[in-house]
């Protein structure tokens, strides 16, 4: 049993190693890159685990970074009652703004035809009088 212990105690400590190894974020790695650590750890398991828990890893720089509390984001610490109110994301052809936005737009659009048209009309009489100062038919 006595000899058991430390062979376990040493699988233990090395899957732990190599399993923190993988899942730690390339910016809390020091030293080598993080394939490298895994190639140590991996083949040595002993020195590479004590070497990636002793160095590898910027432990002190993480729990600086993680000092936010969680939950993060813009309603983060606000009982349910006091979040501000995010403005909730809808497809264009749901939003009410949108659309009335849009029959504004229109109803902008067809005033300007309508003046244009108008001046188009106007302008067509004029050159009509210019050319026929008689109000007579040509004969």
């Amino acid at each position: 049993m006595l000899r058991i212990l430390p062979t376990v105690a040493l699988l233990a400590l090395w899957v732990w190693a190599f399993i923190d190894c993988l899942i730690t974020p390339e910016d809390e790695i020091r030293y080598l890159p993080k394939v490298v650590w895994i190639i140590i750890v991996l083949f040595f398991p002993l020195v590479g685990s004590i070497a990636w828990l002793v160095a590898g890893k910027d432990r002190v720089g993480a729990r600086s970074r993680r000092s936010v509390p969680w939950p993060s984001g813009p309603t983060a610490g606000y009982p349910e009652y006091e979040r501000p109110q995010q403005r909730r994301v809808v497809a264009p052809d749901d939003d009410p703004e949108f659309l009335a936005s849009l029959k504004r737009d229109n109803a902008r659009h067809e005033d300007m035809l309508k003046q244009w048209e108008a001046d188009l009309r106007r302008r067509e009489e004029e050159l009509r009088r210019e050319e026929n100062p008689e109000g007579g038919a040509k004969g």
